[in-house]
């Protein structure tokens, strides 16, 4: 495994990190302890989750704190706040209340003292976003939150964020999770120039796109039996002759260099220094020891030109 800076900050996470949105839900307890435990022997140590994930709300960040156990100097933990959590008022958002009393039954949840990565899920336009930041540094006064990120920030936002927080002797946004992968790419519009100049990680999400760059669908033919082309929307909007047909450049690009589609996907990524880490969901460890060995391929300047001229 190979470790990144996270952003600006000093600590390293894995180059492929564990994306927990299915534990609690998909994935049981003892799914969720296989996957962890399969994770920490391939060396990630990046695990990505949110207190909206799971059913109920907050079963992911349970079954995360049990299956860590024991584990938690090993490993580099991040969490989300902002969408709803209750029926009240105030159960949602990026308020100080919503934020303080989040963290505290985050804490509770995962079994820890501290968060190392506590992220804004969205941005939020009911609230003043110094409000919001005032919060968060805080927390990470109070010892509670080790680094602060985003998720879902458009370019402007990000940046409007951390001059605020720099000219106010804030913390600042250390990483931006973003949708991000070879098929969706309107973050190098703004972002990424914004994040490679200013030294933010890009963290990115849905690496795959929903299993489209592994291979798994085929043009024509239903999806497999038990993937998310079955009840995923996000697919399903997907499987057209539009995307098949760059999929097929994408997959030519990849057998022309004896390399696999899914192999690009997570090389065309990592190839930007701007992102620490790919978060990756798994449901199962066989997938968490695939997606590990997707760090061989490194892009040779020649080969990141000719993938950007396809792409």
């Amino acid at each position: 495994m190979e470790y990144r800076n996270l952003g600006k900050a000093g600590v390293k996470v894995s180059v492929i990190g564990i994306g927990c949105n299915q534990f609690g839900g998909k994935v049981d307890a003892a799914g969720t302890k296989a996957v962890v435990q399969r994770a920490l022997e391939e060396g990630v140590n990046f695990f990505d989750t949110a207190d909206v994930y799971g059913n109920p709300n907050g079963a992911s960040e349970e079954f995360l704190g049990a299956a860590l156990e024991g584990e938690r100097e090993r490993v580099v933990i991040a969490t989300k706040v902002r969408f709803k959590m209750g029926d009240g008022p105030n159960d949602v958002g990026s308020s100080r209340y919503h934020i303080l009393n989040g963290a505290e039954a985050s804490l509770r949840r995962l079994r820890t003292d501290h968060i190392d990565l506590y992220q804004i899920h969205a941005w939020d336009e009911s609230v003043p976003i110094q409000e919001t930041l005032r919060a968060l540094d805080d927390l990470v006064r109070a010892g509670k939150v080790r680094y602060i990120g985003a998720s879902q920030f458009s370019a402007w936002q990000l940046a409007h964020s951390n001059l605020l927080a720099e000219l106010s002797g804030w913390e600042q946004f250390v990483t931006i999770q973003t949708h991000y992968n070879l098929l969706e790419r309107d973050a190098e519009r703004e972002l990424v120039p914004f994040c490679a100049w200013a030294g933010v990680g890009i963290l990115p999400y849905f690496p795959l796109a929903g299993g489209l760059l592994t291979g798994k669908y085929t043009r024509g033919e239903p999806p497999p039996a038990g993937s998310r082309g079955e009840f995923s929307q996000y697919v399903k909007n997907r499987l057209t002759d539009a995307t098949f047909d760059k999929l097929d450049k994408l997959r030519a690009f990849a057998d022309s260099h004896g390399r696999t589609l899914h192999d690009l996907a997570f090389s065309g990524l990592l190839h930007r220094k701007e992102v620490p880490s790919v978060i990756a969901g798994a449901t199962t460890p066989e997938q968490v020891s695939e997606n590990a060995k997707k760090i061989v391929w490194k892009l040779s300047g020649e080969e990141w030109g000719e993938l950007q001229e396809l792409l």
